[in-house]
């Protein structure tokens, strides 16, 4: 992985900067620099948080226990302490330890802009780390030589840390003079106002994921109405805070999910429960999330159905030969390809999942590397999420705004999202209409109003749920807080659901301080 983290960095100065040739034209050799050079150190942190949160095992493993695709082992639950090893020793060793001296560094020479984003990205990093393994090493860590054996934090110390660094970050991002990163920002190319959207935003979904603790109800109502009436939150799509990957494959910067699947051999099926969810609820979503490599597929891979050949969650037997005709990802978020043939069996009721426009004849075919550009997302925070943890705290909390109000932004950024995406350079997609996504906005609004009180949030998180097709972490911590949306039982699981995940196994043996091996049916401290 520190390989392949290389290449990614790699191509992203090639790609950022390559019309720059000033930036490269320093005096000192990048590679052994006689002091930490910032405008290196920055975009290689940002990397790091894309690769191993957003591409690696983490992202991976909650996609498929939240079954938005499927694997054998995982979504079975089968978990070990080598199944996280990799993104757990790649954050530690290079994004935080990267981040440390960033923040020391800048501070000794006033560059309060890269001390404001590597507060904010650790803050950001260590929240990722105790929503899912729980107590982790924070004020030891990043030591170097200091000290290889740092200490296990409790979870919710590291929360209020947290919550520290982001204000401290804000803070950073405001003093002056502000001296911009610019292009050395893969992120927002500098932009202070949007750094501080994304810590506020950050520190919203925080205080909506410790709501369910009593002691902090009233603060996090409070914090949440301020936030609201600052109006410094990411509202808009431009303002999302999302990592971008590249679309060249030598050296290689593309989506790992992408670099994964569109191949010969395939490490994913598409999770059968989920497209059917959306086939049957007539979501137009589905073109976009899925690519069917053939019409005459289905579960199992029987030749009997409309190419939507997936896997139900904890499928136990073996992988058949069946690469080229499973369904896989498609353009959104992954940059694959998108679904512009005909779908046998539809319901002459749809609206919105027709094949009104689509190929003719039809164009299925075996996926390969240059299918797609790869050039897919992670999105970390955006402006549909925003909407979506205002809904669930105003229907939970009581806090500001109407919640319906809150889901049809919600919904509707998320679509938009997905118009923008396939419209990027060198993607293809049919765009949805305005009337489209607001006339599919308005089914699901009914669907909001016609359920009782007590079913509301359920409408919201579903909802939500879909729309985070691509971030399997969001999903696992929101389907922990509230039990929704309503999830398939595995077919064969090996253990009970996850409610955290493994630590590395090298760590524990490494790690003089470090704990067992974690339950990971223990719940974190914010899961009551």
């Amino acid at each position: 992985m520190k390989t392949i983290l290389k290449l990614f960095i790699g191509v992203f100065f090639v790609l950022t900067f390559g019309s720059c040739d000033s930036f490269l034209d320093i005096n000192v050799d990048p590679n052994t620099p006689s002091q930490p050079v910032l405008d290196l150190l920055l975009p290689a942190t940002q990397v790091s948080i894309g690769v191993h949160i957003g591409g690696g095992a983490t992202n991976r493993i909650a996609t498929v226990i939240m079954q938005h695709a499927t694997q054998n082992g995982p979504s079975r639950f089968e978990l070990t302490g080598s199944t996280f090893q990799t993104p757990w020793n790649g954050i530690y060793s290079e994004a935080l330890t990267d981040l440390e001296i960033i923040i020391r560094e800048g501070t000794a020479k006033s560059q309060w802009a890269y001390v404001g984003m590597a507060k904010l990205e650790k803050a950001y990093v260590y929240s990722i780390l105790v929503d899912l393994w729980g107590d982790v090493p924070f004020t030891q860590a990043s030591q170097g030589d200091g000290n290889l054996s740092p200490k296990f934090d409790k979870g919710e110390e590291v929360y209020k840390a947290v919550f520290t660094l982001i204000d401290e970050a804000i803070a950073d991002l405001n003093k002056t003079p502000y001296v911009s990163p610019g292009t050395a920002d893969l992120f927002y190319r500098g932009d202070r106002a949007s750094w501080v959207r994304a810590a506020n935003s950050l520190k919203l979904k925080l205080l909506n994921q410790i709501r369910l603790i009593p002691a902090e109800q009233a603060r996090v109502k409070q914090e949440i109405n301020a936030l609201i009436a600052g109006g410094q939150l990411i509202l808009t799509n431009a303002q999302d805070f999302t990592f971008k990957f590249g679309a060249t494959e030598t050296p290689q910067n593309r989506h790992p999910i992408h670099i994964s699947d569109y191949r010969a051999t395939k490490d994913f099926w598409m999770d059968q429960g989920f497209m059917e969810r959306l086939y049957n609820t007539d979501d137009p979503r589905l073109r976009y999330y899925v690519y069917r490599q053939t019409n005459n597929a289905g579960v199992n891979f029987t030749r009997t159905s409309n190419g939507y050949g997936g896997r139900f969650t904890g499928d136990p037997t073996g992988a058949p030969a069946d690469n080229a005709v499973r369904a896989t990802f498609g353009i959104y978020p992954y940059g694959g390809l998108y679904d512009n043939n005909p779908i046998t069996g539809l319901p002459a009721t749809n609206v919105f999942l027709t094949n009104t426009g689509v190929n003719n004849p039809t164009n299925f075919r075996v996926v390969t590397t240059s299918d797609g550009t790869g050039a897919g997302i992670f999105p970390m925070i955006t402006a549909s999420m925003v909407n979506f943890i205002l809904a669930e705290a105003a229907l939970t909390l009581g806090t500001t705004g109407d919640a319906k109000e809150y889901l049809r932004n919600a919904i509707s950024l998320n679509l938009n999202s997905i118009n923008s995406f396939v419209q990027a350079p060198g993607n293809s997609g049919t765009v949805m209409s305005a009337t489209t996504i607001t006339n599919f906005v308005n089914t699901r609004l009914a669907q909001f109003d016609t359920a009782p009180a007590a079913g509301k949030l359920g409408v919201v998180m579903t909802e939500k749920y879909i729309s985070l097709y691509g971030n399997g972490i969001e999903s696992f911590n929101d389907y922990r807080r509230t039990g929704i949306p309503s999830l398939m039982a595995p077919i064969s699981p090996l253990n009970p659901f996850p409610l955290r995940f493994t630590y590395s196994q090298r760590e524990l043996n490494t790690n003089t301080n470090a704990p067992a091996q974690n339950n990971f049916i223990t719940p974190v401290f914010w899961d009551l």
